[in-house]
């Protein structure tokens, strides 16, 4: 089965990556509003904190927790997915491709010439599209770590920052 460049199983890995990029940066500006509202809050409570204020302490470490163990998990599957058969095929076509090119420099006739010159071509083809894979399969490795640190990190600066505005309104 020959795989083009255009076939589905190509993903553009340049739109993974910015994907990356933006959830990275959405998650930067959800952790900075997350950690100013919580260090207030811890500098509020001093000595003697609320029991609401303990919990929420309890909460911030039992979420980290649960974050970088999905976030782990995630990724040891996706890596794993993609460890068994993407790079030996990169191998196999990249060595079909050296075997291909120094067949075609030791050919002696040109129909023979021709055929390892379309070998060439076909495993350069697929060695692209195996390269390619490989980026995107990597960028697919970070989203999937990134996902629940995200959620958590974005979910946290709703609730509080909500709270935050409940509070203020109620002093009001």
């Amino acid at each position: 089965m020959t795989r083009s460049i255009s076939s589905r199983r190509f993903f553009n890995p340049l739109a993974l990556w910015a994907d990356v990029a933006f959830k990275t940066g959405e998650m930067l500006l959800s952790s900075q509003s997350v950690i100013r509202i919580r260090s207030e809050r811890i500098a509020k409570a001093g000595l003697a904190p609320s029991d609401e204020d303990l919990a929420e302490f309890q909460l911030m470490g039992h979420e980290k927790l649960v974050a970088v163990t999905e976030a782990g998990t995630a990724m040891a599957n996706q890596l794993h997915t993609v460890l068994f058969g993407l790079p030996n095929r990169a191998v196999k076509n990249l060595l079909g491709g050296g075997v291909a090119l120094f067949s075609l420099a030791t050919s002696l006739t040109s129909d023979r010439a021709v055929t390892y010159a379309e070998a060439f071509n076909s495993a350069t083809t697929r060695s692209v599209a195996d390269v390619s894979q490989l980026t995107s399969a990597s960028a697919r490795i970070v989203q999937r770590g990134l996902k629940p640190i995200h959620a958590k990190a974005t979910s946290n600066a709703r609730r509080l920052e909500g709270a935050q505005v409940f509070l203020a309104a109620q002093a009001a």
